[in-house]
């Protein structure tokens, strides 16, 4: 059974709107210098009976391959505003609140981890079929790089590149984690007393207090962005808390993905041939990050060497995007660009061939072709 799972009685007392997470959302994004817009895309009855993901997008005139963001647990779109204006400058871009996070839907999700998961992949397959995309590059991060794994596997015609960062649920837990880590006795107790409760009840039981728990919890996330967004000690825990305090639809589907917390039910770890042995893998994760790390490692083991890389940032948490946002950046433009070359290559020789097909015809006149 789950608990903090409901909409109405004590938890409504929350200071919690949507025109306020609308407004706080639009102040951390006034720091972004490229042009974007900001939109639903309406997917039908994935999970609930009218399901909407919020998205937004930049430089979508491009016509390099697009770059789909997935946020991780309890988060939203507009964190990735350290990271949007660089990887814009070289390509479209697009970013979403996955569904049951942020300003997307709330549906309830399945009571089954493989269900749920299953919901989530479709729900950004269907996102991608209404934006038009037919292929794409996907990072992906913690629980967003879960999301985005699975998407690969069960869709690999659309991901050109898979790109992790410091990514959730993919190594198994290991079967004496207490000892390994030399967790204290009542940190033990408190973790067997909670694991009933979704991950961000605090947030919500603490009420008109949650913004205040959020920026006291982690001060670090939010001065972080102090080089982005002048009030950011202010304005991040609202946005944060404003994410966190309407129905927690995802973050319970979260908790039946999990495996106390830190690891999932159905690591990716015994699943890995399930991906593309061709499609280009990237691990970007933070040398001081509490996930398990192994992930890269695991990775090289089981996939082709030359379709697989590994950097370790130094310095860097498990916000590796936030932590060391330009090395982080430099990283993921380098990934891009892997995939970008032999693409256009491969399109300069289809234009080559075009153009001899058309030389070598007997009917002078002009051809229009549409593409898609």
């Amino acid at each position: 059974m789950i608990f903090d799972n409901w909409t109405g009685g004590w938890f409504s007392w929350t200071r919690q709107s949507d025109s306020m997470l609308r407004n706080v959302e639009k102040q951390i994004l006034s720091c972004i210098k490229t042009a974007y817009k900001r939109f639903y895309v309406d997917i039908g009855s994935v999970v609930g009976q009218s399901d909407k993901i919020w998205t937004i997008s930049l430089n979508d005139e491009s016509n390099k391959t697009p770059l789909v963001l997935l946020h991780g647990m309890g988060a939203g779109l507009a964190l990735w505003c350290p990271n949007l204006d660089a990887f814009a400058a070289t390509r479209p871009v697009y970013a979403i609140d996955l569904l049951g996070f942020g300003r997307s839907s709330r549906p309830k999700f399945a009571s089954d981890a493989t269900k749920v998961e299953a919901q989530w992949v479709e729900s950004v397959e269907e996102w991608r079929r209404e934006v038009n995309l037919s292929e794409f590059i996907l990072l992906g991060h913690s629980l967003g790089g879960y999301i985005a794994t699975a998407y690969a596997m069960k869709y690999p015609d659309r991901v050109r590149h898979l790109i992790l960062a410091d990514p959730w649920g993919f190594v198994e837990k290991p079967q004496n984690v207490y000892e390994k880590y030399n967790v204290p006795l009542w940190v033990k107790a408190v973790a067997v007393a909670v694991q009933p409760l979704n991950p961000l009840w605090a947030v919500r039981a603490a009420g008109p207090a949650g913004k205040w728990l959020v920026g006291k919890t982690r001060p670090d996330i939010s001065r972080k962005y102090l080089k982005y967004i002048p009030d950011a000690e202010t304005i991040i825990p609202e946005y944060i808390y404003q994410c966190n305090s309407q129905t927690p639809s995802g973050e319970s589907a979260f908790h039946t993905l999990m495996q106390s917390f830190g690891w999932a039910k159905n690591p990716m770890v015994h699943r890995l041939d399930k991906l593309d042995p061709n499609l280009p893998v990237t691990v970007l994760y933070g040398a001081r990050s509490w996930v398990d790390n192994t992930t890269g490692q695991v990775l090289t083991e089981q996939r082709r060497s030359d379709k697989t890389y590994v950097q370790v940032i130094n310095g860097a948490g498990h916000h590796v995007y936030l932590d060391k946002p330009e090395l982080f950046n430099k990283y993921v433009l380098e990934a891009c660009s892997r995939f970008d070359e032999p693409r256009l290559k491969t399109m300069s020789d289809d234009k080559a061939a075009e153009a001899e097909e058309t030389a070598a015809t007997d009917d002078p006149s002009p051809t229009s072709r549409a593409t898609s």
